[in-house]
C-alpha cells in the first residue's frame, strides 16, 4: 500500500516557477514508478511526467518538455516536479500517482493517487 500527499502548489505569474512535492508512505515506494498528472477545469486528466524506480529514466508530455523536470529521492520517499517558465495553460490540479505497471503515460495503470494540489498561473 502506498499513500501519497502532494504539496507546493500555489499562484504564480506567467514565466515563474514552482516545485511540487509528493511524499509517499509505505516501504514499497522505491519499487514503483511515479507519475504526475493534471486536470484543468472542464478537461480530462492528462499525463505530465513520470520517473522510473531508480530515477534513471523520465518521461514527459510534449507540452511540458524542456520546462518541467521530475526527480525522486527514494531515501526520503519523495518525488518532485520542478516547473519553470510556467504558462497560463499549465493551470490545473496536479496529482501524484504510483504504479507497478509499465504504461507510464496511461492514468489507468496507476494504482495510488494523491489528493491533488492546485497550480494557478496568471497572465
Amino acid at each position: 500500500q502506498v499513500q501519497l500527499v502532494e504539496s507546493g502548489g500555489g499562484l504564480v505569474q506567467a514565466g515563474g516557477s514552482l516545485r511540487l512535492s509528493c511524499a509517499a508512505s509505505g516501504r514499497t515506494f522505491s519499487y514503483v514508478i511515479m507519475g504526475w498528472f493534471r486536470q484543468a477545469p472542464g478537461k480530462e486528466r492528462e499525463f505530465v511526467a513520470a520517473i522510473s524506480r531508480s530515477g534513471s529514466s523520465t518521461w514527459y508530455a510534449d507540452s511540458v518538455k524542456g520546462r518541467f523536470t521530475m526527480s525522486r529521492d527514494n531515501a526520503k520517499n519523495t518525488v518532485y516536479l520542478q516547473m519553470n517558465s510556467l504558462k497560463p495553460e499549465d493551470t490545473a490540479v496536479y496529482y501524484c500517482a504510483a504504479t507497478r505497471g509499465i504504461s507510464v503515460m496511461n492514468q489507468y495503470e496507476y494504482d495510488y493517487w494523491g489528493q491533488g494540489t492546485q497550480v494557478t498561473v496568471s497572465s
